[in-house]
């Protein structure tokens, strides 16, 4: 039965994707091209060369931190709708950390990293608090707290730390920016961090007693009330881990990418990743995968524009199928008469094979 049930998790995304893909090469048919050679410049413009790749995962990174973002909330039964606030405030923790105490180097790097992970978890137990605390929905708390990050990001970038009369802030030290992987592969090692963090987060919620309470107040928080699991704790523990993995990646982010603070510094990560961590069945190490894809949908879409003259909206049109289906999906698979006619497949082989024994 948990193997069927995990069987069904991993189908639902891959579905999801390729039905997307087959009604996305309809729509490129229908403007006089070739779907196979549009996607052939997709996968090129992805994988073309080392460079091309770096790129890809580049664009990538942000996504993963927002997307385990919010599958660990998800995971507790509460709706982070912040990420994209608590990416930026990492940023700006991480940024002001830099320029007020000068520290440079790897040692500065990884302090950095702890000032964007404590400032991005300390942002998401606001709305922790307001609903344990007060009763208040979490996901107008989180979506209000987003304007509140960017517009003091919007103070920072055009009055705190400006540089000169262009509305940014300066550049990170180049001792602070991450290195690259190799000079021909030149993604940062920040990608390589959401990675090992997607694996270990997978291992805390389905391998530890944390994680195991997490899910159960997720399923059902009477019941974990009664069993006497501290339900209110874990709630606001999963907002303050949530905020904290969205803050790391904004620190990562600047340090990786970007380097300064701007206006579009964050922009669309938090919402994209809650589509992307719900694609994945909330599970951590799906989450990375599909922000992968996501990310190489990104990078495709430009060689898609150049190569065959299809608009870039074509492949966002794709990225919003694939959330329409696995959403429904997941739906669709919840309902009784789905579940039993699963039940009966899986009956009836058992059946055929004590048959054929």
């Amino acid at each position: 039965m948990k193997f069927k049930e995990t069987f069904i998790k991993i189908l639902i995304p891959i579905v999801s994707i390729l039905l997307a893909f087959v009604i996305g090469g309809i729509l490129i048919a229908c403007l006089g091209k070739n779907p196979i050679q549009a996607y052939g410049f997709l996968l090129n413009g992805a994988f073309g060369s080392a460079q091309k790749f770096a790129q890809t995962l580049t664009l990538s990174c942000p996504l993963i931190f927002t997307s385990l973002s919010a599958a660990v909330a998800y995971k507790c039964g509460v709706f982070n709708l912040g990420g994209e606030g608590q990416f930026i405030m990492g940023a700006i923790g991480s940024l002001y950390f830099c320029e007020k105490t000068g520290v440079t180097g790897l040692g500065g790097v990884l302090l950095s990293f702890l000032v964007g992970l404590a400032v991005g978890g300390i942002w998401g137990a606001i709305p922790g608090l307001l609903k344990i605390l007060r009763g208040l929905n979490e996901m107008i708390v989180s979506i209000m707290l987003n304007y509140v990050a960017l517009y003091l990001m919007g103070y920072v970038y055009t009055d705190l730390l400006r540089e000169g009369s262009t509305p940014q802030t300066m550049q990170v030290d180049d001792s602070l920016k991450l290195m690259r992987f190799s000079t021909d592969f030149k993604v940062h090692w920040g990608v390589f961090l959401g990675i090992i963090l997607a694996f270990v987060l997978a291992y805390v919620i389905y391998r530890t007693s944390f994680g195991f309470q997490l899910r159960a107040v997720g399923m059902n928080k009477v019941a974990s009330r009664i069993s006497g699991f501290p339900v209110k704790r874990l709630i606001l523990y999963s907002f303050i881990i949530s905020g904290a993995v969205a803050g790391l990646g904004g620190s990562v982010e600047l340090h990786g990418k970007q380097y300064r603070l701007m206006s579009g510094f964050g922009s669309g990560f938090g919402f994209t990743g809650v589509a992307i961590a719900l694609i994945a069945q909330l599970n951590p190490i799906g989450a990375m995968a599909v922000a992968i894809i996501f990310g190489i949908m990104q990078k495709g879409a430009s060689s898609l524009q150049t190569g065959m003259k299809i608009p870039t909206s074509v492949v966002d049109i794709i990225q919003a199928l694939v959330i329409i289906f696995a959403v429904a999906g997941t739906v669709l698979i919840r309902k009784p008469e789905i579940r039993q006619l699963f039940s009966k497949i899986g009956s009836g082989k058992g059946k055929e094979k004590e048959a054929s024994a």
